[in-house]
């Protein structure tokens, strides 16, 4: 007996409601980003090691997937190499391809090699699949979707503004109540520096970032165990559990890192984005979160994450400045700033408060019952007519049992379905069958096209 097929831990397939969904979530999300002036683009699903590596931090190396080379992979790897078992080694060998992480770095070598023809700023969106070699879990995907906007070629920080504005936008659309998290990662190094431990600002962003998942005893353990002195803890705590208003909490952080200039650049620049989203008036909160740090080492200035409020879930949003990122290709100077829905974590927000609209996952409003060859001649221009009006419709395929014809029609969840025997061919009409509340009627082609646009 043949072994039953499977797909990856981690993956999954979509059939047409969830597909139906899914489309309600993309095409939300391009409309708003339509608004704002952003075009689409789209990169290749791989990209080379030499793009992708070292710029996730160690942990996102060890997550990418690598492609082994095509054709005889092994041919330059001696007997000795491989007994010696040096992934590591072999690795550089054997992969010269992974599939991208994320689609910020590719969309960085993108505009490394077509600087030549963009008009700076550049506003780009890109919605494809990335993949990650994590472990899987609920939220958690190894192949998953981002929606992302970008910005480049601009350093103003009205572009954070407007972001903020998309997500707040996004989220009202979809009728998720949302809290946007924002921080600077200027602040993070302020921190270090007043910690007295500025090269660990890696070490630092990278443990209170868990904050959420470990607790803070945890925080403090792992800070210990990458070799922080426990004055330097210390003087984090005050920090990690700041609490009051946005306002608030910029006064006291302004004084912690009174000494520290790029500290203060942070404040400042937070501080403007924030009063500006003051006066647009956004539905949804937002909040200064201190421990926000998002372990990406390219982010060098504001940086954001949005959680829904209503159910259990991780970041659904993300993003931040990265001004270095395009230089680790050549084009130094280039300022960026960017977010990335997260639209399968999204999917599942949605389908657990049930808020996807019920036009949006109908799909086939209208079925034409096939009685035969006559009847059918007789209903295949009124198919016709009613799809040029826009209304959905199918002809069942096969003459066969109606009580078939009617389950198919129930199990697509199809509202209306006509019938044109005998009796209402030589009436010139069709009998209109509501599935719903189970009325009929006998009306002509013209009122029952009209009355499916209604």
């Amino acid at each position: 007996m043949a072994n039953k097929p499977n797909i990856p831990k981690g993956t999954r397939d979509f059939g047409p409601v969830e597909m139906a969904k899914r489309n309600y979530i993309f095409d939300t999300i391009k409309s708003v980003y339509a608004l704002y002036g952003f075009q689409q683009i789209e990169t290749p699903a791989m990209e080379t090691l030499h793009t992708l590596m070292g710029k996730y931090g160690e942990e996102g190396d060890q997550l990418l997937f690598k492609v082994l080379n095509s054709g005889d992979y092994l041919k330059k790897i001696s007997d000795d190499e491989l007994a010696e078992r040096n992934t590591l080694k072999l690795q550089t060998k054997l992969c010269e391809k992974g599939l991208r992480y994320d689609l910020t770095v590719p969309f960085a070598r993108y505009v490394v090699m077509h600087r030549d023809e963009l008009q700076l700023p550049f506003k780009r969106y890109q919605i494809q699949p990335v993949w990650r070699a994590d472990r899987p879990q609920k939220g958690r995907y190894r192949e998953f979707y981002q929606c992302d906007a970008d910005v480049v070629g601009s350093d103003s920080l009205l572009n954070e503004v407007e972001l903020m504005e998309i997500v707040d936008t996004v989220f009202t659309k979809f009728g998720v109540r949302v809290q946007i998290k924002i921080n600077n990662r200027k602040i993070l190094t302020g921190i270090a520096e007043v910690m007295g431990e500025k090269d660990k600002i890696v070490d630092i962003t990278v443990a209170i970032d868990k904050l959420d998942k470990i607790g803070l005893d945890n925080v403090n353990e792992e800070l210990r165990n990458d070799g922080i002195p426990e004055e330097a803890i210390e003087k984090l705590q005050p920090i990690i559990k700041l609490e009051g208003t946005n306002d608030e909490k910029l006064d006291v952080i302004s004084k912690v890192l009174n000494e520290s200039a790029i500290g203060l650049k942070g404040v400042e620049e937070t501080r403007f984005i924030l009063n500006e989203l003051k006066k647009v008036g956004l539905n949804n909160e937002i909040q200064l979160d201190l421990t926000l740090a998002r372990g990406l080492n390219y982010y060098t200035g504001a940086i954001f994450e949005v959680k829904a409020l209503d159910t259990p879930m991780g970041s659904i949003t993300g993003g931040g400045r990265y001004d270095n990122l395009t230089g680790i290709f050549g084009m130094p100077g280039l300022s960026g700033v960017g977010i990335s829905f997260g639209a399968d974590r999204i999917y599942d927000v949605l389908n657990a408060l049930d808020l996807y609209p019920k036009e949006t996952i109908t799909g086939t409003q209208l079925l034409f019952i096939n009685f035969g060859e006559k009847e059918t001649e007789y209903c295949l221009p009124v198919v016709n007519q009613a799809r040029k009006a826009g209304i959905r419709t199918e002809m069942f395929p096969d003459s066969c049992k109606m009580k078939k014809q009617m389950n198919y029609a129930n199990a697509k969840n199809i509202p209306f379905v006509a019938l044109a025997g005998e009796n209402e061919i030589n009436a010139g009409k069709f009998t209109l069958k509501d599935m719903t509340t189970g009325e009929q009627c006998l009306i002509s082609a013209e009122e029952l096209i009209n009355r499916l646009k209604s």
